[in-house]
């Protein structure tokens, strides 16, 4: 029987039977639809964790002075670290690994415009800060340069959230605010950015000016942070272990003693985050698989249904000469053909689903659901197995019957 004669049996089966093909095709389309939507909420979710994350930075480390908790070389433990711009210069030349080092001054103050009043956390830094920790701009101004840093120039630039509180609408961009009692010219306003996570108060609200300047006017040269990252993510925990040993040997603690420096390795998080979700869109994965299962073993069970019914017409072409490979491809490609059209609408239904879901009210928290090609192929493989093995054992049991007892039936 040619292909043809075969797609035409198989239309004439499947519309005598059509409240029973729908509900067949309806399991296997729900099953895809269900598989997809739950792997693009999936995909979703994890690439809004991700830009959440972004917002402190790529690949960073943060370094915070601490307290020594084992003696070493006649020094005991509870001895304060300090950390100085001297050990940024030391970390630079000391470790090749390093990628880009800066230090970084904190302290709260009052930023004020008239009658406007805001406490606030001020950074003293240096330019490379602002790529390290994604600070970017808004249209007409500028971030920090190297000749307000050598000028001592008293220039701030400011979150965006802190300039709508100081400014309202009004463009701040060359007007001048006092922090604490001292004016200071606003050079540039923050482009909006998501983050959920900090460590002393988010960039929206804060305001940065030039770690010379920030030396200037509160006479300290100790630091809060030290910032850095390496030149590659897998080098995070040797870069680490580097730190400890470099600056062990200057401020005289154990290398082994973490707790004389906290570093805050956001490498660590990256890592977490790729296992985390391997983990979720698996889950998610086989909620869907197993829903898509359900609709497969509805087409098994109407192919073996089938299988009853023609019973005599497979006698009758067994007896005329047709091969078991003849019968065996005539139910596999009508298992094929159902699962096939289940598919197609599955796939339209959840590419509309996932559409009808781009503005939910809690994007900036789980994400929006996204059709990506991996959930594609993933729906794809999942269907093709499923397809197949609704397919086999019916067709297996349609060849395999015997000829003289079709023929009785």
């Amino acid at each position: 029987m040619s292909v043809l004669s075969l797609i035409y049996e198989m239309i004439r089966n499947l519309n005598q039977q059509r409240l029973r093909t729908f509900l067949t095709i309806f399991g296997i389309m729900w099953g895809t639809a269900t598989l997809i939507l739950l792997l693009a909420f999936g995909m979703g979710f994890r690439d809004q964790t991700i830009l959440n994350m972004r917002g402190m930075g790529d690949d960073i480390a943060i370094m915070f002075p601490g307290t020594t908790s084992k003696a070493y070389e006649g020094y005991t433990a509870g001895r304060r670290i300090t950390l100085r711009e001297s050990d940024v210069a030391i970390m630079r030349n000391q470790i090749p690994e390093l990628k880009r080092v800066t230090p970084e001054f904190s302290r709260s103050m009052v930023a004020s415009r008239g009658e406007r009043r805001n406490n606030t956390s001020v950074g003293g830094v240096y330019p490379v800060y602002g790529d390290m920790r994604n600070i970017y701009e808004q249209e007409g101004g500028r971030w920090l340069n190297d000749l307000d840093l050598a000028d001592r120039r008293r220039v701030v630039f400011l979150g965006n959230k802190l300039a709508e509180r100081l400014f309202e609408s009004a463009d701040p961009v060359g007007e001048t605010i006092m922090m604490n009692s001292i004016p200071f010219v606003v050079i540039g306003v923050m482009q909006d950015k998501i983050q959920n996570s900090s460590y002393s108060q988010r960039d929206m609200d804060r305001a940065f000016i030039p770690a010379s300047t920030f030396r200037a006017i509160t006479g300290t040269d100790a630091l809060n942070n030290i910032i850095y990252t390496p030149i590659h993510p897998e080098l995070a925990d040797e870069v680490r272990q580097k730190v400890y040993d470099v600056l062990g040997r200057v401020h005289r603690f154990d290398p082994l003693d973490h707790d004389s420096i906290g570093i805050w390795d956001t490498n660590e998080f990256w890592k977490f985050i790729g296992v985390l979700f391997l983990g979720i869109n698996g889950f998610l994965g086989i909620i869907g698989f197993f829903t898509l299962v359900v609709g497969g073993i509805g087409v098994a069970n109407i192919m073996f249904v089938v299988v009853q019914e023609r019973t005599r017409e497979i006698g009758i072409r067994r007896s005329l000469g047709a091969r078991r490979i003849s019968i065996m491809s005539q139910f596999f490609l009508e298992t094929f053909i159902i699962t096939g059209m289940g598919a197609v609408l599955g796939y339209a239904t959840g590419w509309l689903l996932v559409e009808s879901l781009q503005n939910l009210p809690i994007r900036e928290f789980v994400g929006a659901p996204y059709f990506s090609p991996e959930v594609g192929v993933v729906a794809f493989v999942v269907l093709s197995l499923v397809g197949f093995s609704a397919g086999l054992l019916p067709a297996w049991r349609a060849s395999r019957l015997n000829i003289i007892d079709c023929l009785r039936s």
